[in-house]
């Protein structure tokens, strides 16, 4: 018999859990016993719009199953907003013991077309929101020694995608941020970590499927769901789970652990460096570990498994 009690007694929030992703993580963290906040303001792909029934409708399948939720509509993407987020986890369940940064939005546009308002309104969500609420949460893990954070990144940021600059760099952000997070708070036994989700939802219904080669890759993706994606999160924000400061991908059935940057080769030259040695010797001898510019497809190149 299964031991669905991974979570229990601890209250978490999960934001963009609406849909997608975000929904089937709070109804997973919900079977594994966790009380959960659903957060979602409803709105549209593109942040457009408001809508309390996203929210609503998982806390009721939430109830209906036996489990404890109460619904959130705040946004993220400011902190007085982000503290009443966890605010609304004290009041309900009196504790908050983890939280999932999963809310986010898509403004995509290739980067000699992006308007400053597209950039704008993902760095918004996705990194201040990250931040905001990890913030609004950490003095709370800080006076309890302990809790955990999940954010989700994305290849787009770890490898690159066509049209989406600001949804890599907020990505790649969110890395960084995790990372800090892990290391400042170590000492307070809070953990934070990474995972680059690939499934079929809302946020990757919209990528652009032009080519045959594309559209191939798009019927590929749907095979991957939602709910593939729980199982790591629920164990990350979990006690027996001793991982912080990590980065994890997981597709379908597989779970990958991602490289982060370290030095590859070096080159040194005793009498320092002139524009023509680093032209004529440093570039060639570093050449051959360049990376490649490389798409997500590009590294994920195989049938999901």
């Amino acid at each position: 018999m299964a031991d669905n009690s991974m979570l229990e007694g601890k209250a978490v929030v999960v934001t963009g859990a609406g849909g997608g992703i975000g929904r089937d993580i709070a109804l997973a963290m919900a079977a594994q016993g966790a009380r959960v906040v659903v957060n979602d303001i409803g709105a549209s792909l593109s942040g457009d719009g408001l809508d309390d029934g996203p929210a609503q409708q998982v806390v009721k399948e939430i109830r209906d199953a036996g489990g404890e939720a109460v619904a959130s509509t705040d946004s993220v993407a400011e902190g007085k907003t982000a503290n009443a987020i966890i605010e609304t986890a004290l009041d309900h369940f009196g504790r908050i013991d983890g939280v999932v940064n999963n809310a986010g939005i898509l403004r995509d546009r290739f980067f000699h077309k992006m308007s400053e308002q597209e950039w704008d309104a993902v760095i918004r969500v996705h990194l201040y929101g990250a931040y905001h609420m990890s913030r609004a949460a950490a003095p709370h893990f800080k006076a309890q020694e302990s809790g955990a954070f999940v954010h989700m990144t994305s290849t787009s940021g770890l490898i690159g995608n066509l049209g989406q600059a600001n949804y890599s760099a907020a990505k790649l952000g969110v890395v960084a941020l995790s990372k800090s997070i892990a290391l400042d708070m170590q000492r307070f036994n809070v953990r934070s970590n990474c995972i680059a989700p690939f499934a079929w939802s809302r946020m990757t219904g919209s990528v652009p499927a032009e080519t045959e080669a594309e559209k191939q890759r798009v019927e590929r993706f749907k095979q991957m769901t939602p709910a593939k994606i729980a199982p790591l999160a629920v164990t990350l924000l979990g006690d027996e789970a001793d991982v912080t400061g990590q980065i994890f991908a997981v597709r379908n059935n597989e779970i990958f652990l991602i490289s982060q940057p370290r030095p590859v080769r070096s080159v040194h030259n005793g009498d320092g460096w002139t524009p023509q040695t680093v032209l004529s010797h440093a570039l060639p001898a570093l050449r051959a570990s360049f990376h490649d510019l490389d798409r997500s497809a590009d590294v994920f190149s195989w049938d999901p498994v």
